[in-house]
């Protein structure tokens, strides 16, 4: 991770160095966060960042559901995000916006805690690496289960995500890439952090979110694309032998992108390679956040 220069705190730019909190903020224990990830690109008419006012008004969702107040407005926060990648002189990059709990309550009733507002950003490549980017990765099935929407909101919060760490701990260490997670049913849900997208016969399945996983913009935006491009989406259970027999599978996120699966608990998906509407996926989603199909211009906020 390359560090940047600045930081956006509480309304204003701070050197990185000094971009602290205290020990006793509410949100180092217990959680009580949410946040967003978003990229910059390089497009076609300068430095972008693909579907910020979506990212930010989910940023904002997620806190409404975890009855914090921002404190900002989504305009407020979308110029802040911009003002931090060009600060810092980044032409792309990723960006992370958190709102959390800070001093002023310790406990699990927070009422009384200050809420703090922090945009980072810093220069990242591939999540899960160039080489499964154009080869594709190795997954397992872990043996953790996603949590219900009846349990946690389907929000983006910092302490949701221990659930996905064990997950993904697991899987480096067994010697995968990524782990996917069933839910308390059995079906599938999701990656540690992608959404997933399952070809079998020419058509295009997604977990609904009904089955736990995130309400992705990645997902929705590759939802669309796809959809415009001809291709059938279906929300559907996904079972896990549904993962053995399909043709391709690929995962996506803001991080991951496109990224493809080609291997999951060590038995190859079609033909073990990246398939055709997988590498399609891929190719109009890169158009879209470089700024080559005018239909999805309006995706791209222009630093």
């Amino acid at each position: 991770m390359d560090t940047a220069k600045y930081i956006w705190m509480d309304g204003r730019l701070i050197d990185f160095e000094d971009a602290n909190v205290h020990v006793l903020t509410h949100a180092l224990h217990y959680g009580t966060g949410v946040f967003e990830g978003i990229r910059a690109y390089e497009a076609a008419g300068g430095t972008a960042v693909f579907r910020l006012r979506e990212h930010i008004d989910r940023m904002i969702r997620s806190a409404k559901a975890y009855q914090m107040d921002v404190g900002y407005t989504a305009e407020e926060l979308v110029e802040a995000c911009k003002e931090v990648v060009r600060a810092n002189g980044f032409r792309s990059g990723y960006i992370r916006p958190i709102v959390f709990l800070g001093l002023g309550a310790l406990g699990l009733d927070p009422r009384g805690a200050s809420v703090q507002v922090a945009i980072i950003t810093w220069q990242w490549g591939a999540y899960l690496g160039e080489d499964g980017i154009r080869n594709g990765i190795r997954v397992k099935v872990s043996s953790w289960r996603r949590f219900s929407h009846d349990a946690f909101p389907n929000a983006k919060a910092t302490g949701t995500y221990i659930n996905s760490i064990l997950a993904k701990r697991d899987a480096v260490t067994d010697g995968y890439d990524e782990a996917l997670m069933l839910n308390s049913d059995g079906a599938v849900s999701e990656g540690s952090g992608e959404n997933l997208f399952l070809i079998r016969d020419g058509a295009v399945y997604t977990p609904p979110l009904s089955a736990g996983c995130l309400d992705g913009v990645t997902r929705n935006a590759v939802m669309t694309l796809l959809s415009d491009d001809g291709h059938r989406i279906v929300e559907k259970v996904v079972h896990r032998s549904d993962l053995y027999y399909c043709d391709e599978l690929f995962m996506t996120g803001t991080a991951a992108e496109v990224t493809p699966i080609r291997e999951v608990d060590n038995r190859p998906v079609g033909p073990g390679h990246p398939g055709p509407v997988t590498r399609r996926a891929q190719q109009i989603y890169a158009d879209a956040y470089t700024g080559k199909l005018d239909a999805y211009s309006h995706w791209l906020s222009y630093i």
